[in-house]
């Protein structure tokens, strides 16, 4: 023990010596390290300034005024719904999202009752559409339209499985886990009795626009959402499921190359399963860049700030989308555009800026900081179209400020291999000391380099991965 103790002092000596910037914040995804990026604070606010902020916004939309600010309404002792006040309707995209932004923030009374709001009047239980939800209600509970929106029960399922694991089952419909698998089961096999359509395409592992009939041979980009179907890859109750979810995981970033502008970095609203844009008869424009789309630049970063499995996120369309609006004008630009960069109309959308503001997380927080102030210096929403401005709004701000989290995440990281290969050899030992010593910037797993557990990564690590190569210690992490 007095060797191994002298052989690390000399090594913490000798990298002491050397002028090396120790960077203790933790790189790679977020699925494998647990640490969650605060780019509010990365760009000069302060852990409080930024709580207060979601405070503020939390109040209004759910407890604010119901002319101008509110969208959560009461329904009864323990239900309530969200508003889209520009349509005077109730949508499964925005429950689901509302379910989201609740578990992220703890509010657990909000949640269970747009829950049980949901669940009772939304989820329908036979016929064509069984297991998935109508994508419009009104304020009553009516259905008023049948066909499900991909999108909503794609939130519906992984609200469900955050709130499980942040807060642990009940009984009935609010065993999350119970109620989210039955979801998840029937987006792949809804129509394996031959009655219905899959959510998702077998053949194309991908999402469907909706599961009906012509809407089914396409696709909307923004409902693509790799980093959660690689939760879905794990959590899955179905084994084999959980193959499938992988697969259409990695089809669905293959697709964002494919749907993406090359010049412009801007996405359709909808597109073939080969990425071209999409034409509908029953509504003109969403060939182009328009409401939908402004979804894919969080969907595109977050994937990456996850799971950093595809660097294209980080090197090609982070950069290309936030050069197209810097050019349009990060103030000024407007909503709709031609995937060529033909601008449609002026209006300057808090949602749209919360999304590109989003791409800060595949990118560097000097880069996006124009984006991050612009959604900072953006008012919360109000008036009658502050239903989706206001949903992604919300959303924006939780990803930016580190508060939306992957609950129940638990990596499998071996202490030592630093350059995450599965082995613990000299490879490991010189990453981390070309990490030390400021030749490499990053490190895939920042826990793995933490060898004796004490939450930074330092000369100590590297001294007693040297000690365990040697076969002096046997075990890691070691001294705690």
């Amino acid at each position: 023990m007095k060797r191994v103790l002298a052989y690390l002092l000399v090594l913490v000596i000798v990298f002491t010596a050397l002028p090396i910037s120790f960077v203790n914040a933790a790189t790679g995804g977020y699925y494998s390290t647990g640490t969650y990026r605060n780019i509010f604070v990365e760009t000069g606010r302060t852990e409080a300034q930024v709580q207060d902020k979601l405070n503020t916004m939390f109040d209004k939309f759910f407890k604010g005024d119901t002319n101008n600010q509110r969208l959560f309404y009461e329904s009864g002792t323990d239900e309530a719904y969200i508003r889209d006040t520009g349509n005077n309707d109730v949508r499964s995209e925005g429950m689901s999202y509302a379910m989201m932004i609740c578990v992220q923030m703890d509010k657990k009374k909000e949640f269970d009752m747009l829950w049980k709001w949901s669940r009772n009047h939304m989820y329908q239980s036979s016929g064509q559409y069984k297991g998935f939800f109508a994508w419009q209600c009104n304020y009553s509970g009516g259905i008023m339209d049948t066909t499900p929106a991909s999108d909503g029960d794609e939130y519906f399922a992984m609200a469900l499985l955050f709130a499980a694991r942040r807060w642990g089952n009940g009984t009935g419909i609010y065993n999350y886990e119970a109620e989210a698998q039955v979801i998840l089961d029937a987006m792949l096999h809804q129509a394996d009795d031959g009655v219905g359509v899959n959510m998702f395409d077998k053949t194309q592992n991908q999402v469907v626009f909706c599961p009906n009939g012509g809407s089914a041979t396409f696709t909307d980009p923004s409902y693509h959402l790799p980093a959660f179907y690689e939760l879905w890859a794990l959590w899955a109750k179905n084994q084999n499921d959980r193959t499938t979810w992988s697969k259409i995981a990695a089809t669905s970033r293959e697709f964002f190359k494919k749907s993406t502008n090359s010049t412009t970095g801007l996405n359709p609203d909808y597109a073939n399963f080969d990425g071209t844009p999409k034409d509908v008869s029953w509504s003109s424009g969403h060939a182009d860049f328009r409401y939908d789309a402004w979804r894919v630049a969080s969907n595109v970063c977050v994937d990456y700030a996850w799971w950093q499995k595809d660097a294209w996120a980080s090197t090609t369309f982070a950069p290309k989308i936030q050069s197209f609006f810097k050019k349009e004008g990060v103030s000024t630009h407007g909503s709709n555009y031609t995937l060529a960069g033909s601008k449609l109309n002026s209006d300057h959308s808090p949602g749209l800026v919360a999304m590109n503001a989003v791409t800060a997380m595949a990118s560097d927080a000097a880069t996006a900081k124009p984006f991050v102030d612009e959604l900072w210096n953006t008012a919360v929403p109000s008036g009658q179209y502050r239903y989706y401005d206001g949903m992604l709004y919300m959303l924006g701000m939780l990803h930016l400020s580190g508060n939306f989290k992957i609950w129940g995440a638990v990596p499998t990281v071996m202490c030592g291999d630093v350059n995450q290969d599965n082995v613990i050899d000299a490879l490991d030992s010189a990453v981390l000391k070309s990490y030390l010593l400021g030749k490499i910037t990053t490190l895939p797993s920042m826990q793995a380099a933490d060898t004796n557990a004490d939450s930074s990564v330092d000369a100590i690590d590297f001294a007693i991965l040297q000690q365990y190569l040697l076969g002096k210690i046997t075990t890691l992490p070691y001294g705690n």
